[in-house]
């Protein structure tokens, strides 16, 4: 009984811990010890993520070292002056290059050719663009990267769709972390974020309206992968305007960069800012797409008249790529491709378009040297009127066979009607008076009070009758005279090579998506429209204009009719 009352009683709940006990007895909690755990993780990442950060710094600083001794070598030789010269650092200098070398892996390798020029290219704007397969992707992926050690570098990297982006995203998992340890990539606001700072951001942009979103942002470096999908360049010109810096490091190097396979809905804009004139690999001073002036400094300006800023062209070709050709399964798919998509997609030919609407069209064929017309040849003239989009104007002469030869075109943009018609007077002083003319039907419709566009015109003394606007008669029209003669084999449309507007979209032009019959209207089509006006004026043969042409050669240019408008 006395045993019993000595006993105290038992406690409720968790015994106390003995605080002499040893900490590795502690009974700890699940979540306490996953905390702990992951606060270890974190450390020792913080750790490897610093001194990888600092091996990085090491590595630029011993390069940059080398690099000044390298300089001084160079310098001495190149002066004749060898006295200056330590021959004891210039027996250490390749050793050097070999440690420093070993001192860290190589992440990425750029292909021997386009792929190292384009990676090695100072221009402000460069487009490597051409044969698929050529590792055009992969460099544009790793471009950004040679600015990642500064940490106010902000890139921007686009693609017209998710779809698209996502593929590009898993390709920068390859990538980045390999070449920047501690390298996150940031799901959330799809953007990687590297251990000095940088970022990069990996967006899509499908609507040109939509480039609103990156109003008041800067980056010094900007990219498209892909960049014909955009029908028109407002979206490339726009981003130019958010390109900018305060790093005076990055101010020097504020780069624009895409690539592109030749084709697609902005084929032509592409081809009209990077290609044509143009010699590949060699920088060009920035010009006006349409005008083909050049952008300068203004008058007053410390540098006027030097160019803003210079582009270049890098070419891409599948032979580029070694790791792709080296079984040949990739290009021997290419080959079996029909033509204009092999010609596209392995040659990087850029005179054809996916899809193209005019596959018939060839420069050798259809495209001649301008040579005297006679006289007696008939003249027609079609236009396609526009304002913030070009107008243009065909001059077309028709032989005794009854074909069409394209020998002028005046192509721009900005004219009002009273200016068309003065230069489409001016080129006319020499020539022949046109036996047909034809306009867009639509510069007839009103709107107010005020007289129409084609009313303006022809109080000026520019006489025109309405178009036909019947599209798909107007393209087989133009497909009929792009297509050889029976029994001469010719083709019954020759363009004069001074006509590049016209030549281009015929070369270039698409067809639509949604109507296999038509062609891309987002594409720019204003030159065959004129030309899609001339071949629906029903023209009856060489024959019968003559005939009619006297009678009708003094009413042509004469003035406004103010009883009838005409």
């Amino acid at each position: 009984m006395d045993d019993q009352q000595d006993q105290a009683p038992k406690k409720r709940g968790r015994p106390k811990k003995d605080p002499n006990a040893p900490k590795s007895t502690y009974n700890l909690s699940t979540r306490e010890r996953a905390r702990r755990a992951a606060q270890k993780k974190l450390t020792a990442s913080k750790r490897k993520a610093a001194k990888a950060t600092q091996a990085a710094a090491d590595h630029r600083y011993n390069a940059k070292n080398l690099e000044k001794k390298l300089g001084k070598v160079e310098k001495a030789l190149q002066g004749n002056d060898s006295a200056t010269i330590d021959l004891g650092d210039l027996d250490a200098l390749p050793d050097a290059v070999s440690e420093l070398v070993g001192e860290s892996e190589v992440v990425f390798q750029p292909n021997d050719g386009p792929q190292t020029q384009f990676l090695s290219a100072g221009e402000r704007d460069v487009l490597y663009g051409g044969a698929a397969g050529g590792g055009k992707s992969f460099a544009l992926l790793a471009d950004p990267l040679r600015f990642c050690h500064n940490p106010n570098h902000r890139g921007l990297l686009l693609r017209r769709t998710l779809d698209e982006l996502t593929e590009l995203i898993d390709k920068s998992r390859q990538l980045y972390p390999k070449a920047f340890p501690g390298a996150k990539f940031r799901e959330s606001k799809s953007t990687w974020v590297f251990p000095s700072g940088a970022t990069i951001w990996f967006t899509y942009l499908d609507r040109d309206k939509d480039v609103t979103r990156f109003q008041g942002q800067a980056f010094n470096w900007i990219g498209i992968d892909e960049i014909t999908q955009y029908p028109t360049p407002y979206v490339w010109d726009y981003l130019r305007s958010r390109l900018r810096s305060t790093d005076p490091e990055l101010q020097q190097h504020l780069y624009m960069r895409c690539t592109a396979n030749p084709g697609g809905v902005g084929g032509w804009w592409v081809k009209k800012t990077y290609i044509d004139g143009i010699e590949p690999n060699k920088p060009f001073p920035a010009f006006d797409i349409d005008t083909r002036n050049p952008y300068v400094w203004p008058d007053g300006h410390e540098k006027a008249g030097q160019p803003l800023f210079f582009r270049k062209f890098v070419p891409a070709r599948l032979t580029d790529n070694p790791y792709l050709i080296a079984d040949g399964q990739y290009e021997a798919m290419l080959r079996s491709l029909p033509e204009v998509e092999r010609k596209r997609l392995l040659e990087g030919d850029w005179d054809v378009a996916e899809g193209a609407a005019f596959p018939e069209f060839s420069r050798s064929r259809h495209v001649v040297e301008p040579f005297d017309l006679p006289t007696n040849w008939p003249r027609i003239r079609a236009a396609d009127y526009g304002y913030a989009a070009p107008s243009c104007v065909l001059w077309g002469a028709i032989d005794w066979d009854n074909n069409i030869w394209i020998y002028r075109e005046l192509y721009q943009k900005h004219l009002t009607a009273e200016e068309l018609a003065d230069k489409i007077l001016e080129a006319e002083q020499l020539d022949p008076l046109p036996h047909y003319t034809v306009l867009d039907s639509s510069c007839w419709n009103k709107t107010g009070f005020g007289p129409s566009i084609a009313e303006v015109m022809m109080r000026q003394g520019v006489r025109w009758t309405p178009s036909d606007r019947n599209r798909i008669q107007g393209k087989m029209e133009v497909h009929r005279r792009l297509a050889k003669e029976p029994y001469s084999g010719e083709p019954r449309l020759r363009i004069f090579s001074t006509c590049t507007n016209i030549i281009k979209q015929l070369a270039g032009i698409p067809l639509s998506k949604t109507n296999s019959e038509d062609v891309d209207t987002k594409a720019e089509d204003h030159a065959y429209d004129a030309l899609r006006y001339m071949m629906m004026t029903r023209m009856s043969g060489y024959a019968s204009i003559h005939q009619q042409l006297g009678a009708i050669k003094n009413q042509v240019h004469q003035v406004y009719d103010e009883t009838f408008g005409y």
